[in-house]
């Protein structure tokens, strides 16, 4: 009998991991970073983040978003040696494989301005909703002081509407892709 309860728990643990995708991540239809790069990137923001806020506490405001282990690195930081520290922080952090370094030598924004910006990613996903050209699940949204980031793995047709359909928003100042491409 012990060994039919053991055998019923095991099953139980393996649907669940086929369920989720394993390790308790929940992985979309149609993903294309396998199972262990979502999990990576999920890594790297977190790492990423406690890291800077443990050297840089009040002066900087600083955001790492990845996607297929490219770091994209936003927010404010105080001078020019900040920004120089976090990058290479972030590009310390296994297995980031590129960076882009967006951070502005400027004072910390707004609780006002973070919100604009978090409308607009919003925004810009709701469109993103209605687009039969790509897949919205491809393309990760970020903004920061009206600038949208778009980050995913495409083809140059799905990079082009998504990105006419973030410039087209209202609110969007500009649009930086931060693409990775397929074709």
């Amino acid at each position: 009998m012990r060994n039919v309860w053991i055998g019923l728990l095991l099953a139980g643990l393996v649907a669940g991991c086929a369920q989720t995708g394993g390790a308790g991540s929940v992985i979309k239809a149609g993903e294309r970073r396998t199972p262990g790069t979502v999990l990576d990137d999920q890594n790297i923001e977190s790492k990423a983040q406690q890291r800077i806020a443990e050297k840089f506490k009040f002066n900087a405001q600083a955001h790492v978003t990845c996607f297929n282990r490219y770091a994209l690195i936003t927010g404010q930081v105080p001078n020019d040696a900040a920004k120089i520290d976090i990058e290479r922080m972030v590009g310390g952090i296994p297995p980031v494989k590129g960076i882009a370094n967006e951070l502005e030598v400027a004072g910390v924004s707004s609780s006002g301005a973070r919100s604009s910006d978090s409308g607009v990613t919003s925004d810009v996903q709701r469109r993103f909703l209605s687009s039969k050209a790509f897949n919205r699940d491809h393309i990760k949204v970020f903004t920061e002081n009206g600038v949208v980031y778009l980050m995913g793995i495409v083809n140059h047709a799905e990079a082009d509407a998504a990105s006419e359909i973030a410039s087209t928003t209202a609110g969007v100042q500009k649009v930086v892709r931060v693409f990775e491409y397929m074709d």
